[in-house]
């Protein structure tokens, strides 16, 4: 194509003849086109009234009106502006398909990326991302903004939408010896509590219940620990009810593998310091933790990263649970990338691997931001 380019560059290619198999056309064709040949007549062909381009293709704008023009066909108008990257992460394909062929992620819908495609998958609902790309704004500088933007949008949109669920990640039994019921009961609980007209849903309360390890210490000399001791009852949530423990079951190398305990109605009794989760007769789950895939903030930087941003990536990014339980309510709501919030741990979605008689949940967000990061 004969014409000089904005940056001095002169005549650009328009095609190339290669004797290799195209991955859709096969060796019907030989002829490869280059972006300057296709982009703008592509444009036209299907009608684009704007072309919306990053600043490294504003050197291809003239190209882009010259083709046109000499084939006088319909011009649509190209327009840059500046890429928005995001710290603690790649967005370069070559550099995701990187980490790819290097297996540190499994594909371009790696929760732990920041394709839309992973985005997706990891449970950030679209009206979050457009919230996030309206806040930034569109300028002609190369920004770079911090993932808490990213996430205080995905929070403010799932505490409206996403369901409340109990689920207890690594499940520590508790067995009621005065449970005050001569069967198991159902309780009724909102759906999202600040929103009644999103209904409510039944859960089951039995003998013996479930509670999250990190609710219980057996013994703890920290005044600021709110949840289950030996010497400090707690509530449970919906139920109306407060447990005490009355002896601790440990294994042969002194692990706690069940407590029991007694409980009385909290009409009775004092208000204790907290509320805790919990679930009975659940169904077993996996559940993957998601973090940070890399340790700087800005990988790439050779200054912050001398070994380059595969050196940076870190080994705990993600953490996979198998064993951990959730309430009987999610039965008839486990469509693909339905979001749930579950109750004082966090956001999740169902993952695409999940099936019938196993459920994968992704975590998309904690409930509120790591007050480390």
């Amino acid at each position: 194509m004969k014409l000089t380019m904005e940056d001095s560059k002169q005549d650009p290619i328009a095609y190339r003849i290669k004797f290799t198999p195209h991955p859709n056309s096969k060796d019907d064709w030989c002829i490869y086109p280059t972006y300057d040949y296709t982009h703008c007549l592509c444009d036209s062909i299907e009608n684009i009234t704007h072309s919306l381009c990053t600043k490294e293709f504003q050197a291809r704008r003239s190209s882009y009106y010259w083709l046109c023009n000499a084939l006088d066909v319909y011009c649509p108008v190209q327009w840059e502006y500046g890429r928005m990257n995001l710290s603690y992460t790649v967005v370069s394909k070559r550099k995701i398909a990187k980490l790819i062929a290097a297996g540190i992620v499994d594909d371009w819908d790696d929760p732990r990326l920041y394709t839309l495609s992973a985005l997706r998958r990891r449970g950030f609902p679209p009206e979050a991302i457009n919230r996030f790309c309206a806040k930034a704004g569109v300028t002609m500088a190369q920004t770079v903004l911090h993932p808490d933007l990213l996430d205080f949008c995905v929070r403010d949109v799932l505490n409206k939408t996403a369901r409340r669920i109990m689920a207890v990640l690594e499940p520590l039994k508790v067995v009621i010896t005065n449970f005050p019921f001569k069967s198991p009961v159902t309780l009724e609980v909102p759906n999202i509590p600040h929103d009644p007209s999103k209904g409510v849903h039944g859960i089951a309360f039995d003998q013996v219940v479930y509670i999250d390890h990190s609710d219980f210490k057996e013994n703890s000399t920290d005044g600021q620990y709110r949840r289950l001791t030996c010497d400090q009852p707690v509530g449970l949530r919906y139920t109306g009810y407060i447990i005490t423990v009355k002896d601790v079951i440990k294994d042969s190398t002194g692990n706690v593998q069940e407590l029991h305990v007694t409980c009385e109605d909290s009409k009775k009794e004092s208000k204790p310091k907290a509320f805790i989760h919990w679930v009975s007769s659940p169904i077993t789950c996996e559940v993957r933790i998601y973090d940070r895939l890399f340790e700087h903030e800005f990988p790439e930087d050779p200054k912050q990263v001398p070994g380059g941003f595969v050196s940076d990536c870190r080994q705990d990014s993600l953490k996979v649970i198998n064993s951990s339980l959730i309430d009987q309510s999610v039965e008839g709501n486990t469509e693909h990338l339905t979001k749930f919030q579950f109750e004082r741990v966090g956001y999740f979605c169902i993952d695409y691997s999940s099936t019938n008689s196993k459920l994968v949940f992704n975590k998309t967000l904690a409930l509120k931001e790591d007050a480390g990061k």
